[in-house]
């Protein structure tokens, strides 16, 4: 007498036995369906049974889609994202009456079975043979864990419909899974990841979400009214959801209950107190958030969305970003600061209303010197599609962000002739006579060659006279800084604005002609926020971003973004212009920014294009800096910023330092409530050099401004 095989050896016994078994049977269901076709039914047998056989059995199983969550720097959450609604659990968070309902309602024989039932697989393929497609089901548990995770795995479109479609050959693929898998995962790993990856119907993916979605409790808290009722959606999501169908849902629950007391898995007397209890009692349905719409934050979410889909560090092609966001289970820590975004949002509100019958619209973006975090941003339309006063544009940003062509900046440009000034070496003190009108004669602008235009006439708004860039900018005389422009180079003057951050609301580079200083480009308020941020950073750019860090389910932080950050231009460049811009809000009394003063060092620029089109303020401390255009979203030039009413306020003419700069004010004054920095611009203007010699900003000049300087600082 031979000896016992071992426990180990009977279990591969066995393995092996329902293996050959079920080949056979596979085998000669597709012979039965071949016949009319081969020679006979043993050879077809014989081949059906070698292509059984042959299918793949090793099951790629990947990381299951779960919900991306969206905080704000503080760690508020302020969007849930996702292509599907789940929250992958341990079986141990998921409640016992729940395992006991599933095991019940869709596989008896479970604990019993290799991944294939016998009986029931040769009563279903049989039947399904004779109708020559899927008619009868016969999936244990762990074939539709198989199935799910087949279509869960699928990216596209077509891939899911695929791994869809039920016919003989999908089950025997099914079956053939199902049999490697029970080799190795244990049947609470089987059954852990079928009740996370199957879809219970209403938007809910996995038992934890769908025990959220209808009774807003988790897996491990149902009852076991609860606990039937997901276990008898799986068959029919759509068809058994009991917010939808509340009563197909109850008899669907009851049969399920029905089942659990079969099995003894609870008592006659459990099951028929359980069926008592009306299906409606039991719910408590919540709503699902998904996307940027249902987010407080609408147009900040959703420049986030923008700025990941556009960047090539989170996946080789824009699908693969979409999928990271809305599959990646990530946690995007983003820099919008809820307090400067709140007090961005009165702002705007405050001055142009959401309904405002002028039609009219301002935005405000935020940029933090230094780091360039997007604190935040903020517009009067409110996120929408139908309705007044609603749109899905981001006023705020680029078009490639989710805004538009961008913006006429007006005279918010200025700044950027004043800086190519200074590495020009031109002195602040120079004066320049700036009447009324001038026209400019043709020539190369400092760009090495001639522009087609014959002349360039230019008229001013705001007084004539001889200025230097103190009382220039304070004054926002136009004909001053086209002259400027002309004698420090046109192209320097846009290189500057380039090196600083600057391009057009479409993408492309800026342009180079004579109206540049005049601010003729369509730009957007992020764009010039954080240009003017790198001049409160002493020249140092950092290019403006809203994600912080990228973190996986486990906490591992994927990206973080420190800052991209370059040097634009010199730091005494950067702070000679702070010095003059600084006049522009606190100078004289005829500055165009007088009414914009926060009680503490800060500079900025008033900007107002032709015809009113539209109209801009842009500005900064030490710690923030921020850009504020409004105008109409119907065209400029069409609908101007004059004889209208705003916020129940008539203006003839509205002006940079009319509503923009007030919103900046308002906007600056809340952000920065609990700071109180000031400019250390001896450091950075190195005042010992200037009193010895004069500035050298760059390739040139040497002119001392430094009385100037004396003048504003009383140094």
């Amino acid at each position: 007498m031979g000896v016992p095989p071992s426990p180990a050896g009977q279990d591969r016994l066995r393995n092996l036995r329902e293996f050959v078994l079920i080949s056979a049977l596979a085998g000669a269901i597709v012979a039965a369906m071949a016949l009319p076709f081969v020679g006979t039914a043993a050879f077809a047998t014989r081949q059906a049974t070698m292509t059984f056989d042959s299918l793949p059995q090793e099951l790629k199983t990947e990381q299951l889609p779960q919900r991306t969550y969206i905080e704000s720097a503080n760690g508020t959450k302020i969007a849930t994202l996702y292509s599907e609604n789940r929250i992958v659990v341990p079986l141990s968070q998921i409640s016992p009456l729940i395992q006991k309902a599933a095991v019940a309602t869709e596989d008896a024989r479970f604990y019993e079975h290799h991944g294939v039932d016998m009986k029931g697989s040769a009563r279903a393929l049989l039947a399904n043979s004779q109708a020559g497609d899927v008619q009868q089901g016969s999936s244990t548990i762990t074939m539709q864990y198989v199935r799910n995770q087949l279509i869960t795995n699928a990216k596209t479109k077509e891939q899911i419909e695929d791994a869809r479609v039920r016919t003989i050959g999908r089950k025997l693929q099914e079956m053939r899974y199902a049999l490697a898998i029970e080799k190795k995962m244990t049947k609470e790993q089987i059954l852990e990841g079928y009740l996370n990856v199957s879809y219970f119907g209403a938007g809910a993916y996995g038992v934890e979400a769908a025990a959220r979605r209808y009774f807003d409790v988790s897996a491990s808290q149902v009852t076991l009214p609860q606990a039937a009722t997901l276990a008898g959606l799986v068959q029919q999501p759509v068809g058994y959801d009991p917010t939808a169908h509340p009563k197909t849902g109850q008899l669907r629950r009851d049969v399920v209950l029905d089942r659990m007391a079969l099995q003894g898995y609870i008592t006659a007397g459990e099951a028929a107190s359980a069926k008592a209890i009306p299906i409606q009692k039991t719910l408590r349905p919540k709503e699902l958030e998904n996307g940027c719409a249902q987010s407080k934050y609408p147009f900040y979410c959703d420049f986030i969305i923008n700025q990941i889909k556009n960047d090539s560090r989170y996946g080789a092609t824009i699908q693969d970003r979409e999928n990271l966001i809305k599959r990646g289970g990530l946690t995007i820590k983003s820099s919008l600061d809820l307090k400067a975004q709140a007090s961005a949002q009165q702002a705007v509100d405050r001055r142009v209303p959401p309904k405002d019958p002028s039609k009219k619209a301002a935005a405000i973006a935020m940029v933090e010197p230094g780091t360039g975090n997007v604190v935040a941003m903020a517009q009067n339309r409110r996120w929408g599609t139908t309705g007044t006063g609603v749109t899905t544009y981001n006023y705020a940003v680029d078009a490639a962000d989710g805004g538009t062509i961008g913006m006429q900046a007006g005279s918010v440009f200025k700044a950027f002739t004043l800086a190519a000034a200074f590495e020009k070496g031109i002195s602040p003190r120079e004066y320049i006579n700036s009447p009324q009108r001038k026209t400019f004669a043709p020539g190369d602008w400092g760009c090495g060659e001639s522009f087609n235009q014959p002349k360039y006439t230019v008229n001013n708004s705001t007084g004539a006279g001889t200025f230097n860039m103190w009382s220039g900018a304070a004054m926002s005389i136009n004909t001053f800084f086209v002259e400027l422009e002309r004698q420090a180079g046109l192209c320097r003057t846009v290189d500057v604005a380039e090196r600083m951050g600057v391009k057009l609301g479409n993408g492309k580079p800026l342009l180079r002609y004579p109206s540049f200083t005049l601010g003729s480009m369509e730009v957007s308020p992020l764009s010039v926020a954080g240009a003017y941020a790198t001049f409160a950073n002493h020249g140092i750019y950092c290019k403006p971003h809203a994600v912080a860090s990228i973190s996986d389910l486990d906490g591992k932080t994927l990206y973080s973004d420190s800052g991209n950050c370059r040097r634009a231009v010199s730091r005494e460049v950067a702070d000679a212009t702070t010095a003059i811009l600084t006049g522009v809000i606190d100078g004289s009394g005829s500055r165009t920014g007088r009414d914009m003063s926060l009680g503490r060092d800060a500079a900025g620029k008033t900007g107002t294009t032709d015809s009113n089109a539209a109209v801009w303020f842009a500005g900064y401390t030490p710690d923030l800096a921020a850009a504020v255009w409004s105008g109409d979203p119907r065209g400029g030039f069409k609908h101007p910023m004059d004889n209208v009413t705003i916020g129940g306020r008539y203006y003839d003419e509205v002006h940079g330092s009319s509503i923009p700069g007030p919103i900046w004010r308002d906007a600056m004054d809340g952000a920065l409530s609990d700071r109180a920095p000031s400019f250390d611009l001896e450091a950075k203007y190195n005042l010992k050099q200037a009193r010895r010699g004069g500035y050298n900003g760059g390739d040139g000049g040497g002119d001392n401004y430094g009385g100037g300087y004396n003048r504003y600082y009383g140094r």
